[in-house]
């Protein structure tokens, strides 16, 4: 394959992103889409009802052996497809950070659990990423490979914590926060709106004090919302943090409210993200933020949208957004959650 043909596939799968997905999903059974969304999730991943998010257990096996990464179509020179895109595609932000790898999930049962092993960033683009990539351009033999994409045992699973964050207001109208993704900056989902925050798991330099979803969801608030820096390799020191500390500090007397609602797969490109919304009451919510910042390192931040059925409804059957992002919204709509 030359890397022109490689290039001219990259770009329709980018400019196509959505399109694809809708397709990709009709390929799997109706009882696996999440709320009527494209995501796909086995029952076991979906709670009938939110769960706080401090109840969810996480377990840390840093000796878990990695699964088998399979090849795919490359140009010339390149061992990887994480490779390629560096080469010939390199998006703005794009570095293989270590990441929190998915090893077992059940957020149905009583006890919600999570267990992981360590991982890369890149683990996900040389599967996910490109069986979208082969998706796109016709071929099958990686999704073939990979078969049930919800399946630790079939690939290695980065998982994104994404967060609808809705500002509080029962008197005059609750509303949350969409982002939409530049395809220069981001080497995945660009184009596509998604719920804001939205971030892979992974530690910043200390991998125990960072193995932790909520300390996860506070460092993406500051980078989305706040436009403040993520700075990777220094520690976070997240008790004399003050803006952690005042919204963790809101859990505690009920103003802040952190819930999952389930973890799901996208059709298209196997990104898996744990759903998760964050309900702040309005007065907590402007002392925290002020103005909400209109863009960031990986694309713009929309105004604040209503969260009402009309809302929901365009952004999940009508616009261009990511799988996690629609059924998010859908759930957090079923549930009231605003």
């Amino acid at each position: 394959m030359t890397p022109e043909t490689w290039l001219a596939e990259r770009r329709h799968l980018v400019e196509n992103r959505y399109r694809l997905g809708v397709q990709a999903a009709g390929e799997y059974p109706a009882e696996r889409r999440v709320a009527g969304t494209p995501l796909l999730a086995p029952a076991h991943w979906i709670p009938a009802d939110p769960i706080p998010l401090a109840s969810v257990r996480l377990e840390f096996d840093p000796a878990a052996a990695s699964s088998a990464v399979a090849a795919t179509s490359l140009p010339p020179g390149y061992a990887s497809y994480a490779e390629a895109v560096t080469g010939l595609a390199r998006p703005a932000v794009f570095e293989n950070r270590p990441t929190y790898r998915l090893l077992d999930a059940d957020l149905a049962g009583p006890g919600p659990i999570l267990r992981f092993g360590r991982g890369s960033y890149f683990d996900s683009m040389n599967t996910g990423e490109a069986a979208a990539h082969e998706y796109a351009a016709g071929r099958d033999d990686l999704r073939t490979a990979i078969g049930n994409p919800w399946d630790p045992a079939r690939r290695p699973i980065n998982v994104a914590i994404s967060t609808l964050t809705i500002r509080s207001d029962k008197d005059r109208g609750s509303r949350f926060y969409l982002h939409w993704r530049d395809p220069s900056k981001v080497g995945h989902a660009g184009g596509l709106y998604q719920v804001a925050p939205s971030g892979i798991f992974q530690p910043t330099s200390d991998e125990t004090s960072d193995f932790s979803l909520w300390h996860n969801i506070l460092r993406e608030l500051s980078e989305e919302l706040l436009g403040r820096p993520e700075d990777y390799g220094v520690p976070v020191d997240y008790t004399n943090w003050p803006f952690a500390a005042r919204v963790t500090a809101g859990l505690t007397d009920g103003t802040v409210r952190a819930q999952c609602v389930g973890l799901g797969v996208d059709p298209l490109t196997f990104a898996t993200d744990l759903l998760t919304v964050l309900s702040i009451d309005a007065d907590v919510f402007d002392d925290l933020f002020g103005e909400v910042v209109a863009g960031n390192e990986e694309g713009r931040v929309l105004a604040p949208l209503p969260f009402s059925a009309a809302a929901v409804d365009d952004y999940v059957r009508h616009q261009p957004m990511q799988a996690a992002g629609a059924a998010l919204l859908q759930l957090a709509w079923s549930h009231q959650l605003g």
